[in-house]
């Protein structure tokens, strides 16, 4: 018996974000045990479907989700329709003022 030990692969969680050995992120999107089809969803919105042996044989590791959800929208930071960096507080309302009207 040798040693050392390989790393045993990640099984893939739903959710969860992933990078493969040239540092392309993605996020898995669908696991289904029945067939041992994984759906994984790149940043940019595209979408494909790895089978077991794939997902085995390659070495994922586990990443943080990017900051940017923007990725597969294909928006500008301007586009988003909100400031994100300003908290706008003064204009939200409170439901409990209406409720006496």
């Amino acid at each position: 018996m040798s040693d050392t030990m390989e790393p045993q692969p990640s099984k893939p969680t739903v959710g969860e974000w992933y990078a493969d050995p040239q540092g392309v992120t993605f996020e898995v999107v669908t696991v289904d045990d029945e067939d041992g089809s994984i759906g994984v969803q790149y940043f940019d919105g595209t979408l494909e479907e790895l089978d077991a042996d794939a997902w085995s044989e390659m070495q994922f590791k586990h990443v943080d989700p990017p900051e940017d959800w923007s990725g597969s929208l294909d928006m500008e930071r301007e586009d988003y329709g909100v400031d994100l960096d300003e908290e706008r507080h003064e204009l939200w309302a409170n439901p409990l003022d209406r409720l006496e009207q």
